[in-house]
């Protein structure tokens, strides 16, 4: 059977998908730092996801599979992006994404740069496990990578961010 399109999509699929919205643009906002990019990549990713319904399994963790999807169009716009950069001249700087410090206190401002001091894939293992509330397992398969190694990336994250922090 045919994927159906975006608009025919199961309401209680969307509904599903609708609930999962804050959840999606959180982790969103986190890997791009930027609102108008994590706007983009939340839509994209929704997209995504209602057009491969029919590759979602029933009775499974639906927040992984499109943190699974979020993750997957935010690296592969991430490659994009930086083909496209090694094009431009270095004088072209006025379009370039900077990091949205507008709407923070002083204290998330600290924490946002010792979490970007941090190796990406920690940042990422420790965010899925400590902020969005992944099991180890869960953050592995979304991560593509074995359970130790989640595990091993969240408690280096944790122990840098201490001593980042302290």
């Amino acid at each position: 059977m045919a994927t159906p399109p975006p608009a025919l999509a199961q309401p209680s699929f969307r509904v599903s998908l609708a609930t999962l919205l804050p959840d999606v643009r959180a982790f969103s906002r986190f890997l791009c730092r930027e609102r108008a990019a994590a706007d983009d990549l939340v839509q994209n990713t929704f997209v995504v996801a209602l057009s491969k319904q029919a590759q979602f399994k029933p009775g499974t963790n639906l927040k992984a599979w499109l943190f699974t999807i979020a993750r997957s169009q935010f690296y592969s716009g991430l490659r994009s992006t930086r083909r496209r950069i090694a094009r431009i001249e270095l004088g072209d700087t006025e379009n370039a994404p900077g990091i949205d410090h507008a709407d923070r206190s002083s204290d998330l401002i600290d924490l946002s740069r010792a979490l970007s001091r941090l190796a990406p894939e920690y940042r990422e293992a420790l965010m899925l496990v400590g902020a969005c509330g992944f099991s180890y397992e869960e953050a592995a398969a979304i991560c593509g990578c074995g359970l130790g190694t989640v595990k091993a990336r969240v408690s280096r994250a944790r122990r840098q961010l201490a001593r980042t922090l302290a």
